[in-house]
């Protein structure tokens, strides 16, 4: 047989680790939000639902238009302040600073914890983020080729509303743009300090030339 030493040296390279396993299996795990998941398509596919088949339950147009109204506006609130952080760490808001000037603050979960959202839970947030400003899109040029201009208002609601949390989800994925002006200025202040400190040994050469010779 192989010597003990040989068999010790077998397993050395041998590295279990259960909690990455574990981690793993969580991220592919059934809907752990299963009312944050159905509330973010909920009120989405029902505005859109409303708006194709609202001729079949009611004669008023502006029953219709307030229910749909309604309906895209309790999605916006919800998808922006509940179901994107919950399904995928994401969060975006503006806020007005002293001054009176309004800034855009687009924040991701770094780290991931163990009520964190799952793959599937991801695919559902990103697929109705998306496919909804398009068939909304779809319904603008519907609208306006058929003549149907009372309806126009509410699709471009319907657009705005829709395509602002896109807009604002996309940025908190991609890190938003204060992000990568943080990171530029960073990057051009730390560039620019041997710039600064060439400055002043050109100006005062004796002095800094003393200095750097106890160093």
């Amino acid at each position: 047989g192989l010597p003990p030493q040989a068999l010790v040296d077998d397993t050395e390279d041998v590295s279990l680790d259960f909690g990455s396993e574990e981690e793993l299996a969580l991220r592919k795990a059934r809907i752990r939000h299963p009312l944050a998941t159905f509330f973010h398509l909920f009120f989405r596919v029902s505005a859109v639902v409303t708006y194709l088949f609202c001729d079949w339950f009611s004669n008023s147009f502006v029953a219709c238009f307030v229910t749909i109204l309604l309906l895209l506006s309790f999605d916006f609130w919800s998808v922006k302040n509940v179901t994107g952080r919950l399904l995928v760490g994401l969060r975006w808001w503006n806020q007005i600073d002293e001054d009176g000037k309004s800034h855009w603050v687009f924040e991701a979960r770094k780290v991931p914890t163990i009520a964190a959202s799952t793959e599937a839970e991801a695919r559902i947030f990103w697929l109705g983020l998306i496919i909804c400003p398009v068939i909304w899109t779809i319904f603008f040029f519907s609208t306006l080729f058929s003549l149907k201009l009372k309806w126009l208002a509410l699709v471009i609601a319907g657009i705005s509303l829709q395509t602002a949390n896109l807009y604002g989800y996309i940025h908190c994925k991609l890190g938003g743009q204060k992000t990568i002006s943080r990171v530029t200025s960073r990057l051009f202040g730390t560039t620019d300090v041997p710039k600064r400190q060439s400055r002043r040994i050109s100006e005062d050469g004796t002095e800094e030339r003393g200095k750097t010779g106890f160093r």
